[in-house]
């Protein structure tokens, strides 16, 4: 938000510099980000004064060029050459002297230089007006009145204003400092604290006074909880032209553009009293009757940027007797507002349902200027005053006469709010005792009403624009900012409680996973919850009523909330491919977010995405392509890590995948993981394979919790590893093989490994060949010969047995 530093000055007469201002703002809470110097012609006119046009004689050269002397107060005249049709002798004009900075009108800088144009030399230029930047005209050079001498300055002929603007970053709460009359308030209430009394000059409207009732217009609100406060009067016999130069360097000084003088005025006391107005064209409001009401969904409205919508049923709409004319406190209608030719107004000033602006504003993404006021509330008290300010002004700069009663609708009085204030919870809060006499007089000066004051604390009265200010805590706060945080002194002693927490929180084991797969080659990555609606439609399972969907979207491909982390990873692997990044390893920690018959949930997970090779190719490995057991791997390893045993394996039929395994500890599934369905890589563009693993991570939390931390000694006797090729049916698995040892020998036997599979044509026919590991160990006494040939034996007649297996 910029404020005009001239601008308060209308409201406090402070004579302090710029940079202790700010700084006393940014002490109240009203931080300034950033001072900029204004000036109502930019550049200040520095450098350009006037001259005598002594000769004017033809270009030897050139045909269009004119080679003139000009007297600019110095001690010998100066000659220029100038390509102007109407220069002439004994003209006063504007000349731009050597060094002087120009302007082009998207603000590039230009430097005045001495040079030679065909053969004469110019020192200097004389302008137009458009190029010293005092008026749109470049028919010629500017020419000034003859009584001005020469080598005066422009900038004391042309009354340049100069300024300083405050960028305020204005916080959502403080909807009672957006504009110039809010900040000067908080003002008078810091440099009181100061002890510099000032007093708040507010605009009188004294002057208000109804010319003749000649033009009226009847007002129907048809919902008061949507607009709780309507007001409106009528001015005719206006004339709309450009605004005076005082009101435009007001709006340029805060970045508006000036558009004519009632538009201008409307704006003017927008930023100077925080009130939203507008005005409409009465020869455009059909039966001079104004309706404020909603219309039905799909409804067509043309808003003032020639942009058709299509409105909402909740949207409440300003609108005459046929059409809708303006969206209530967000953006004006193509066929309702000032133009040239008009010459009577209906000027309202209303107050609007916060929620109901936000949510029109949001729905058809405008972001206006009154939109932001009466989002965050304006004052409903200063309705019709703000009106009379703005009717007083444009009678001065339009001309015109009220032609009607002021109508103001307010059938329920907004009351303002009560609270009670305890000393005892002000010295708790801020932790240091502060006079109550001090207290008093901040609340005073924050407009705070006295009602009653007790020896436990104050009866207050809080204004209705102090939004932000409904609880006994915000009084504190509000005192606090005043009184001045660095006026609070700190102890000295620091104490502090040390929390005893779990190793299994969360956060921890999130961080020693995500070391964990760093260590591997990971990156980790963190993608939108946000998604788009069509990602859904992809997975059978993702039933449409079951996705929480954002009332207010910021855009169609982010309106829904993520199902499934699969699709927002996706997006990011098509990123890097799209950059020859194609050797990838993700992961990432992130909710999914449903809806079962009405009740939301969040669930948590850990991803991983693995594409491309394993390895970049060098002369010492060649590159080898990423597989679904290398997934395999890095799943069991995490479980691993984890601590997590007793794993089964079962196949998955999850829509992500082609094909895919899911792992369970007892009937709990903790992970998914497998191949990318072809036809949802096809829709991201995606050619090469995609392998995904989906922990359900909650769930893992909830089994870790309850593991006891053990350990054991590295025993001092050596394993014994002995090696079986069996010959086996093709529907036998190495799970199979797994299960039957550890039946067989549950004490001495640590590992089962597979350490090579073949078929072929010189085995049998529904045959294969498992190379099999078993790893022996005691943690007593050194196995002996006897001891290992006795269980490898009883492996080798289980496996005849159980699986018909054969030795090769």
């Amino acid at each position: 938000m910029k404020i005009s530093y001239n601008w308060l000055k209308q409201f406090l007469q402070i004579s302090w510099e710029a940079e202790q201002t700010a700084e006393l703002l940014t002490d109240l809470g009203l931080e300034v980000e950033g001072i900029e110097a204004f000036e109502s012609t930019k550049g200040g006119l520095k450098g350009i004064v006037v001259g005598h046009v002594l000769t004017c004689e033809k270009h030897s050269n050139a045909d269009k060029l004119k080679v003139t002397t000009v007297d600019i107060g110095l001690e010998h005249p100066v000659q220029i050459v100038c390509g102007a049709a109407n220069v002439a002798q004994g003209q006063k004009v504007p000349v731009a002297t050597i060094g002087t900075k120009l302007y082009t009108k998207e603000g590039e800088e230009w430097v005045i230089k001495k040079g030679k144009i065909r053969g004469e030399e110019s020192h200097g230029m004389i302008c137009a007006e458009d190029e010293i930047g005092v008026g749109e005209s470049h028919d010629g050079i500017m020419v000034l009145s003859d009584d001005l001498k020469p080598g005066t300055p422009c900038a004391a002929i042309f009354e340049v204003e100069t300024d300083t603007v405050f960028e305020i970053g204005l916080t959502p709460n403080r909807a009672d400092a957006m504009s110039h009359l809010g900040v000067a308030r908080d003002l008078k209430a810091g440099l009181k604290q100061k002890d510099i009394q000032l007093e708040l000059i507010t605009p009188s409207v004294s002057n208000f006074h109804i010319t003749n009732r000649s033009l009226k217009i009847d007002v129907n609100v048809t919902d008061n909880k949507l607009a709780p406060r309507y007001a409106g009067v009528t001015i005719n016999n206006l004339t709309v032209q450009e605004s005076p130069n005082w009101l435009k360097n007001r709006l340029k000084a805060i970045g508006l553009s000036p558009i004519n003088n009632i538009v201008d005025v409307t704006n003017y006391v927008l930023h100077e009293l925080g009130q939203p107005l507008h005005a409409f064209d009465v020869n455009k409001i059909k039966d001079h009757k104004i309706q404020v009401k909603t219309l039905a969904t799909g409804t067509k409205f043309k808003t003032l940027d020639g942009v058709e919508i299509e409105l909402h049923e909740d949207d409440l709409m300003i609108c005459d007797s046929e059409k809708p004319l303006c969206i209530a406190g967000v953006y004006g209608g193509l066929n309702s507002g000032v133009t040239k030719d008009t010459t009577s107004i209906f000027l309202e000033s209303a107050y609007f349902d916060p929620i109901s602006v936000r949510k029109t504003s949001k729905r058809h993404g405008f972001n206006t200027d009154a939109s932001f006021r009466f989002e965050r509330g304006i004052d409903i008290n200063s309705v019709e005053y703000c009106l009379k300010r703005a009717a007083i002004l444009i009678q001065q700069i339009a001309g015109g006469d009220i032609t009607s009663d002021i109508i103001d609708q307010y059938p329920n009085k907004q009351n303002d709010y009560q609270v009670f204030l305890t000393y005892k919870k002000i010295n708790r809060l801020i932790g240091q005792e502060i006079p109550q006499d001090i207290i008093k007089s901040i609340l005073a000066s924050l407009d705070i009403k006295l009602n009653n004051v007790t020896e436990t604390g104050l009866g207050l009265t809080i204004p209705f624009y102090r939004v932000d200010v409904r609880r006994e805590v915000d009084v504190i706060e509000e005192i606090l900012r005043v009184y001045g945080y660095n006026n609070i002194n700190f102890k000295q002693k620091l104490n502090a409680s040390i929390a005893t927490t779990s190793p299994f929180e969360d956060y921890k084991i999130q961080s020693i996973i995500g070391d964990f797969l760093s260590a591997k080659g990971f990156n980790e990555i963190m993608t939108n919850s946000l998604t788009a609606p069509t990602y859904n439609e992809q997975l059978d399972k993702l039933n449409e009523d079951h996705t929480v969907k954002i009332i207010n979207p910021l855009s169609n491909d982010l309106s829904v909330m993520r199902r499934t982390l699969l699709f927002s990873g996706l997006e990011a692997v098509l990123y890097n491919s799209n950059r020859k990044r194609q050797n990838l390893k993700f992961f990432e920690f992130g909710k999914s977010y449903h809806n079962y018959n009405g009740q939301k949930e969040e669930n948590k997970h850990l991803v991983l995405f693995l594409t491309g090779n394993k390895n970049e190719d060098s002369w010492i490995a060649p590159a080898a392509k990423t597989s679904f057991f290398t997934l395999k791997s890095h799943v069991e390893s995490i479980l691993e890590r984890l601590g997590v045993k007793n794993i089964a394996t079962v196949i998955s039929k999850s829509d992500e995948f082609s094909e895919a395994i899911a792992l369970k500890s007892g009937k709990i599934e903790l992970v998914n993981f497998g191949t990318v369905k072809k036809s949802i890589l096809k829709s991201f563009d995606l050619k090469n394979e995609v392998l995904y693993a989906d922990f359900k991570w909650d769930e893992i939390l909830k089994l870790i919790s309850n593991h006891e931390i053990a350990y054991q000694e590295i025993s001092k006797f050596p394993e014994v590893k002995r090696d079986f090729a069996l010959l086996i049916n093709d529907e036998v698995y190495f799970k199979d093989i797994h299960n039957i040892a550890f039946e067989t020998e549950k004490s001495l036997l640590k590992e089962v490994s597979l350490f090579d599979v073949y078929t072929g044509s010189k085995l049998p026919k529904g045959k294969k060949s498992y190379a099999v590991s078993f790893t022996l160990k005691s943690e007593k006494a050194t196995l002996t010969d006897k001891q290992i040939e006795k269980i490898m034996t009883k492996f080798k007649q289980n496996f005849e047995t159980k699986l018909g297996a054969e030795l090769r």
